[in-house]
């Protein structure tokens, strides 16, 4: 038998109740596997339930004095009906667009990590050709990838870590021109960093983490540029690393 992917519409739709009972325990046994996605949809069951705490009350609540006008008896149940009606249309509403606002956030945010996953394996193999610019051009590269970017770029020195420039390299990104720095330590594990150009409405958040097919992937926004270091080291190592890369970019 055939096992569908696990996607992020799968995910909402079981946080829904509306997946088929065999769906359901798919997505069950894949959450046990998988802690991190097992989290986000925790909290997305909270937001749901914070949602029925919020209004659900208001279903009991009676309807203000002001609002009552003498009608026949047999209309004030209907109204009465009518009433609950709205608020359950009104919350449902309420919570659809929270819902989606912040599933969209998420997805978006995931997909950024994924593209950085995807970049880190295509090229951190490579052996001759690795990056398109050398450490040797380290002054060169900036300047290339900064204005291709248009933005200040920095390659972070990471030798006090044990990683040493190798080079980088120009991507093409949903939002325009993408820049990846590569690092290599002495046993040849090599990292990445991915930039991007953010939209401008993003403000800085704190770091995130993700492993997409055993890259793990911590990403930030900070400065108007979107950061992402990947690479396959356990995730308090990557951890560091991204710290480091952090205060070097806010010294």
């Amino acid at each position: 038998m055939i096992r569908l992917p696990i996607t992020e519409a799968d995910l909402h739709a079981y946080v829904d109740g509306i997946l088929p009972a065999e769906r359901a325990a798919e997505i069950e046994a894949y959450l046990a596997e998988h802690p991190e996605d097992a989290a986000r949809v925790a909290s997305y069951c909270e937001q749901t339930a914070s949602l029925h705490r919020v209004f659900d009350p208001m279903l009991d609540e009676p309807l203000p004095q002001r609002l009552e006008v003498p009608r026949p008896l047999w209309v004030r149940p209907a109204l009465r009906y009518a009433a609950v009606v709205a608020w359950l249309a009104l919350g449902g509403v309420a919570g659809w667009h929270l819902h989606e606002y912040r599933a969209a956030g998420q997805f978006e945010a995931t997909t950024w990590a994924r593209r950085a996953a995807v970049a880190h394996v295509t090229y951190s193999p490579e052996v001759r050709h690795p990056v398109e610019v050398g450490a040797a051009e380290e002054a060169h590269l900036v300047r290339w990838l900064s204005k291709r970017l248009g933005a200040s770029v920095k390659a972070p020195h990471l030798g006090d870590l044990g990683y040493s420039l190798v080079g980088g390299r120009l991507l093409p990104g949903d939002r325009g021109p993408v820049a990846q720095f590569m690092y290599q330590d002495g046993k040849g594990q090599r990292l990445t960093l991915y930039l991007r150009r953010d939209a401008g409405k993003q403000r800085e958040t704190a770091f995130r983490f993700s492993r997409e097919r055993g890259v793990g992937v911590f990403y930030w926004i900070d400065g108007g540029l979107g950061y992402a270091l990947s690479g396959e080291i356990d995730k308090p190592e990557l951890l560091r690393v991204a710290t480091a890369v952090y205060r070097q970019l806010n010294p």
